[in-house]
């Protein structure tokens, strides 16, 4: 790690350094909360425009950093501009969320091509290269993509809710549903790699709909997948941790921490993260898990979880998060309060317990 990465709060945990007061970002910390966001994207017209006009997507990426001081950005985009980008037809309808054509055969699939990945994602590789070179040496930039299973379930079903299409296919059509996570998996492994290619110190999967699956489907196509990405990635990168969010796994979460070779494991607001560090079967840093709709109810029930979290946690590598992403209710002083408490913490550090 160069003197600059040595700097960065993030990495060092992820590397498996025990930061205090931790270092903090928040899922969704560009966004509709913002007044500033809202501005940008009523001028980019549509939302595909502003994650592929480099100069919007960088500007709301910096947004929350110049305004709260986090340890890391995250790049603005979204986990579907990769079918997007391999021709699968997209929009956003307002108050509705995404639509997809959906695949429903063979043919639909053989329609994406995944040749037209890297010239489609061009705005957003810019969009990296930029951010990168305008944050403070000591902020870590993530890249990220969608795990091939939560994709997946977007292109199958062709919208969100509780992907009926995509679960009964896993039982009547596999075949079909492994040849969609295979292109997908191969697709995130270009797009990731290019991310780290052009500015981005470290990545994540969100795997926003793993919970969904019964244990022997979660492992074919959530944790195969997964470590295939991994393995891969960092065979080419060796230095970049990659952080997994296997999203409402429950009990899955350990065999996936153990077996998909993840740097840090991300955890949803369900899971304790002191039982979590406990139970894994080797040490990892850990992220999160405050409840977003504490977040947007704030006052001291929300100070008190923030030191709460923050010191079941101390003498591990940690990464103060969300367990999901800020809803846009959330008043933007509510952000500020978090940091403020999480930073004020430096003066009065915990009796450290080791990490195990």
């Amino acid at each position: 790690m160069n003197g600059k990465m040595a700097d960065r709060k993030v990495l060092r945990v992820l590397a498996g350094e025990a930061v205090w007061p931790p270092p903090v970002w928040l899922m969704r910390q560009a966004g509709r909360y913002l007044p500033e966001y809202r501005k940008l994207r009523a001028e980019a017209g549509n939302f595909i425009s502003l994650c592929t006009t480099p100069g919007l997507a960088t500007e709301v990426t910096l947004q929350p950093v110049r305004r709260y001081g986090f340890d890391a950005a995250i790049l603005f985009s979204d986990i579907l501009i990769l079918p997007w980008a391999m021709g699968q037809s997209l929009r956003f309808a307002e108050g509705e969320g995404p639509r997809l054509s959906p695949i429903e055969t063979e043919a639909d699939l053989a329609a994406l091509s995944a040749e037209r990945l890297v010239p489609a994602t061009e705005p957003v590789m810019e969009t990296v290269s930029r951010v990168r070179a305008q944050l403070p040496d000591e902020t870590t930039l993530i890249g990220f993509a969608g795990s091939p299973f939560t994709v997946a379930c977007y292109m199958i079903d062709g919208r969100g809710g509780d992907f009926p299409r995509t679960r009964a296919m896993a039982y009547e059509n596999p075949s079909l549903l492994t040849a969609v996570i295979e292109l997908v998996t191969s697709a995130t492994i270009t797009y990731l790699s290019q991310q780290i290619e052009h500015g981005a110190d470290c990545v994540m999967l969100f795997d926003s709909w793993a919970g969904m699956l019964p244990p022997d489907l979660f492992r074919a196509y959530v944790m195969h997948p997964t470590a295939r990405i991994v393995e891969t990635v960092t065979n080419a990168h060796p230095e970049v941790r990659i952080i997994g969010f296997p999203r409402l796994a429950g009990v899955m979460a350990l065999p996936y921490a153990a077996e998909t070779g993840i740097s840090a494991l991300a955890l949803d607001t369900a899971a304790d993260p002191a039982l979590v560090a406990q139970l894994l079967e080797k040490p990892m840093a850990l992220q999160g898990n405050l409840d977003p709709l504490l977040l947007r109810s704030g006052g001291e029930a929300l100070r008190h979880a923030v030191e709460r979290i923050a010191r079941g946690m101390a003498g591990r590598p940690h990464i103060f998060n969300l367990g999901h992403g800020i809803v846009p209710e959330t008043p933007p002083e509510h952000v500020a309060d978090l940091v403020k408490w999480l930073r004020a913490l430096e003066e009065s550090p915990p009796d450290l317990i080791s990490a195990p």
